[in-house]
């Protein structure tokens, strides 16, 4: 697989003819449009597995100290080839905007002192409360400032607010990242009128402006439903981890997502109320004159 590199040039629109252009974000160029978590795997060696069978080459990593080591006392970055996969950071976990912005700079020290090219990247979370990890909008955009402020690429976890989106953007960041539905729950894509609303927020002016759809995915027709509707990726983790087969399922959201953009750049056809028959008498070779 290529190593992610500074883009030269804007991907074209996704309605192009043309051949598709990879996912750019933050000036980062990713061959794939799945970005995959490293959480709730049984073994390290099984997580390893799965990341390799969905095709990414973003994977995001939790900062929070209790996370990095798991029962056996292994340190989950022994298992992660920074020359491979650009590391992501991510506040999971944080309930203040301060609390986030501090654990996105020991993020950002960590890939220093591992050589990271995407050092300076992190995945914003600031939830709102521990029942329904929905994101709380008011810390998510203070924290937002903060972190573009100090020089980070981030990648905003948000709701499907389209306001709140839009403002986002507005702050800097590198992506705005809707949720499908709550983190871990399953339940795919709740609201596609919401997140099309985003789309058209988030891209008027600027096509290129990558939007990723981040929570909620339960199997593989959420992830071609979602690239459907016409995001840029799709950001998982618990569909796969907790799937009966995890490497099975790390196949199928590969294919999805690779299905879903062709999907969505070939253009569907309209949805009507009455059938329409795909053979018609009318215009047939042979076929009789009308009454």
């Amino acid at each position: 697989m290529s190593q992610p590199q500074a883009a030269s040039q804007s991907p074209p629109s996704p309605q192009s003819d043309g051949a598709d252009s990879p996912l750019v974000v933050g000036g980062v160029t990713l061959s794939s449009r799945l970005i995959v978590g490293t959480g709730k795997y049984a073994t390290y060696a099984e997580m390893a597995r799965c990341l390799e069978a969905s095709g990414t080459d973003c994977v995001t990593v939790a900062v929070r100290r209790e996370r990095l080591l798991n029962a056996a006392g292994e340190n989950i970055l022994d298992h992660l080839d920074a020359s491979r996969y650009v590391l992501l950071p991510n506040t999971a976990g944080c309930y203040t905007a301060a609390d986030a912005v501090r654990v996105a700079r020991l993020g950002r020290e960590l890939l220093r002192d591992m050589g990271s090219t995407a050092a300076d990247w992190v995945k914003l979370e600031v939830l709102g409360d521990r029942r329904t990890l929905l994101p709380d909008p008011v810390g998510t955009l203070e924290a937002t400032e903060q972190l573009v402020a100090d020089g980070f690429t981030v990648l905003v976890y948000t709701s499907d607010d389209p306001v709140v989106a839009r403002r986002l953007k507005d702050l800097g960041a590198a992506s705005v990242m809707p949720a499908g539905s709550p983190i871990g729950s399953g339940q795919g894509v709740l609201n596609a009128n919401n997140l099309r609303i985003c789309l058209e927020y988030l891209k008027d002016g600027d096509p290129a402006y990558p939007v990723i759809v981040d929570a909620g995915v339960g199997t593989a027709s959420d992830v071609a439903v979602a690239m459907e509707l016409g995001v840029d990726g799709v950001l998982l983790n618990t569909a796969i981890a907790h799937a009966a087969r995890p490497l099975q399922m790390a196949e199928a959201m590969k294919a999805a997502c690779h299905a879903g953009r062709l999907a969505f750049r070939a253009g569907r056809m309209p949805r009507r109320l009455h059938a329409n028959a795909s053979s018609p008498d009318e215009g047939r070779i042979g076929s009789p004159a009308p009454p």
